[in-house]
């Protein structure tokens, strides 16, 4: 089934415009959610209280305001709130072109898929095609949903990705994380290096790998769907152990195990519908 676009936007860099349509890029729909309650099992929903007498509000008599200091607000009109955001043009407006290894992944927020409007087709290519043979990344402005985002173009594939990074004053420092340095060792370096070497693998395989926790989450829910129980196991106290690096840096290379990787199994949506088929039959 064909992907639908959640959003279009304009590619523009000089005078070349480039019409295309943004996709994202999880599937949310795998993933697990859980509704509140009552215990009668009715749909619960969400209401505005007031702090200062617990009175229920209700939505027209709700404004929005910005906390300037401890306890006092500013407060904004609809129309004040309007004017407060961005014009969303949906235009992409390409500001330079970068080295693409230059991005720190730090600054990646979120990613979106890219694909041409109609007509864009040669011209989106031609984008893609030229910042393949150069290695570099576009970086541009969105704007969209009242908002300005700082974005980076780069290719894929046979296509192009757009990824929303984060500004600069969004990130804290690394310097402000203490690290507490000292000095390598170097036959422990030496061991480490081995050990990766064991179980290093020269391409990105996440098809390899399974979402075991959600998996188990799915089994037991089928469980309480055929009116099983079902019960947490009692957590293990973990020992806080005082080991020699050296030594287990020696048993480590002697482990040979590849890195653990995703085995063929009947995954739990299969045993969810075959379990359905079976009480339907």
């Amino acid at each position: 089934m064909a992907a639908r676009p959640m959003a279009s936007g304009t590619i523009s860099f000089g005078l070349v415009s480039i019409p295309c349509k943004l996709f994202t890029t999880a599937d949310n729909t795998r993933a697990v959610r859980f509704n509140y309650l009552s215990k009668d099992g009715s749909r619960l929903r969400q209401q505005y209280i007031r702090a200062s007498d617990g009175e229920i509000v209700a939505r027209e008599d709700r404004i929005q305001g910005y906390e300037f200091a401890k306890g006092q607000y500013v407060t904004f009109s609809d129309e004040e709130l309007k004017a407060l955001n961005v014009v969303a043009t949906n235009s992409i407006d390409i500001d330079e072109f970068i080295p693409l290894a230059e991005v720190e992944r730090i600054y990646i927020e979120r990613v979106y898929y890219l694909g041409p409007d109609k007509g864009a087709s040669r011209s989106y290519h031609l984008l893609r095609a030229a910042l393949d043979k150069t290695k570099r990344a576009a970086l541009a402005r969105y704007a969209a949903r009242g908002k300005s985002y700082l974005v980076l173009i780069r290719p894929m594939g046979e296509g192009l990705v757009m990824e929303q990074l984060k500004h600069s004053d969004e990130l804290r420092k690394q310097d402000e994380v203490p690290l507490d340095t000292c000095d390598v060792n170097e036959a422990e370096l030496e061991l480490a290096i081995q050990i990766i070497e064991q179980r290093a693998n020269e391409a990105f395989e996440p098809e390899n790998y399974r979402d075991e926790v959600r998996e188990r989450v799915l089994e037991l829910i089928q469980q309480k769907v055929d009116g099983q129980d079902i019960s947490v196991a009692p957590e293990e106290q973990t020992e806080a152990k005082i080991i020699d690096l050296m030594e287990a840096l020696r048993q480590s290379v002697g482990d040979r195990k590849p890195a653990k990787r995703a085995r063929p199994a009947k995954s739990a949506e299969t045993s969810r519908s075959t379990a359905k088929q079976q009480s339907s039959g």
